[in-house]
């Protein structure tokens, strides 16, 4: 090869990039056996996924549960609530990629989201930070003094430690829960946890992050700088990618091109990122070095709609050809697979789609469809059956009340 010349990239086959995606996303470490799943298991998999998307839906349970079950089985989920809610966490909650659960040391490198706060947070955070600072700054006082605190309990502690007319301080009780958001997108509050109700409990930082973040945490002038933070977010991405174009990478943490080019080009220049091409993919992939390539994945999982193997649905499709799109907003006349779908993941493929719902008055999983990809194994119909009853015993239920499946 001659000085100057460029190597030709890498060329993976998708059966390669999809086990590179399935290894980096913890599907091939192997599973406890059902219920012996440890602190040490949880940790493994917040390593490797960076992120764990929270919803608010719980037709079968919530989101941020489901990811852990899917690669662990049947675990005690008293074990994310206990990383979430006790000292030292190991997750905490902020705007990462939606709503979600990130490790502490990952919160200092949103800095640079906390600072729009005013500029690209919902229009009522950004109209009660304009238009009632007085709010705001009683809000912030009241859950530094008294936090963790619900919405509704600082609402309680401000009529209580502040007794005014309503009228006389020009704003309604229903602005407090937009002020404590808007705090809590600028960084100077955050959550210590969830209540049944999935409400937050908003507290200070010091009360929530552990001492080696703390510094970083409080004070905004030692965050890293955006080019610093911008290329370690890329990095966490990448890891958990394993093989992944721009757009992949940048979705992860939601970043703009501008914020993620400069990044991308200097993880390829330090030789972390290898530029590749995945065969059927019009777009340059990249590589991360530290990825493995399994020979062979024998993974048998339910999918979380939100969990990140998938979240990224131009990927799904390229990596598995598998069109997939969450329905719970679409009117349900017009649904073409459910309410609330899971994908199942058999061997290496995504074989049906299973729209589930927890019957909990009755103690009843019921799978309400399940749709069949055409290619799909016969082996894993009983595969299904298994992973469908471990579900409902790991939710606490009696049974499984299951369709017909067909082929779409």
């Amino acid at each position: 090869m001659s000085p100057g010349t460029v190597p030709a990239p890498r060329v993976l086959s998708r059966s390669q990039a999809r086990r590179i995606a399935l290894a980096a996303q913890g599907f091939c470490d192997p599973r406890p056996a059902p219920g012996a799943a440890t602190m040490r298991h949880v940790g493994r998999v917040i390593d490797r996924v960076g992120v764990i998307q929270i919803d608010s839906v719980n037709v079968l349970t919530r989101s941020q549960y489901l990811p852990l079950f899917s690669r662990l089985g049947r675990y005690d989920t008293g074990l994310l609530d206990r990383a979430r809610d006790r000292a030292p966490r190991r997750l905490v909650e902020y705007w990462a990629h939606e709503a979600s659960l990130i490790p502490p040391s990952t919160w200092p490198l949103l800095g640079f989201r906390m600072r729009r706060a005013l500029h690209d947070s919902w229009g009522g955070m950004r109209r009660v930070a304009h238009d009632h600072p007085e709010l705001v700054v009683a809000v912030a006082t009241e859950v530094r003094a008294r936090g963790p605190l619900t919405s509704r309990q600082v609402e309680s502690a401000l009529e209580h430690d502040v007794p005014r007319d309503r009228e006389e301080w020009g704003w309604n009780w229903s602005l407090v829960k937009n002020a404590l958001e808007h705090l809590f997108w600028a960084g100077e509050i955050t959550s210590a946890g969830r209540t049944a109700q999935f409400e937050r409990r908003y507290a200070s930082l010091e009360r929530v992050m552990p001492r080696d973040v703390l510094p970083h945490a409080v004070s905004p002038q030692v965050r890293p700088p955006d080019d610093v933070a911008f290329r370690e977010l890329m990095r966490i991405a990448a890891r958990a990618v394993g093989v992944g174009s721009e757009q992949c990478l940048r979705d992860y943490f939601r970043l703009k091109p501008e914020q993620a080019r400069p990044a991308l080009a200097s993880l390829v220049a330090e030789g972390e990122l290898v530029p590749v091409t995945v065969q059927g993919w019009k777009r340059t992939a990249y590589l991360h070095r530290d990825a493995r390539v399994p020979r062979r994945v024998h993974a048998q999982a339910l999918l979380s709609p939100f969990d990140s193997l998938i979240w990224q649905r131009d990927r799904t499709l390229a990596l598995w050809g598998f069109h997939y799109r969450l329905e719970i907003y679409v009117p349900q006349g017009k649904r073409v697979h459910g309410y609330y779908v899971l994908p199942f993941l058999f061997g290496e493929h995504l074989v049906a789609r299973c729209d589930l719902k927890a019957d909990r008055a009755t103690g009843v999983l019921r799978v309400q469809a399940v749709h069949w990809e055409p290619d799909a194994p016969p082996e894993a119909r009983p595969a299904l059956a298994d992973e469908l009853a471990s579900m409902a015993e790991w939710l606490g239920l009696d049974r499984v009340s299951s369709p017909a499946g067909r082929r779409s």
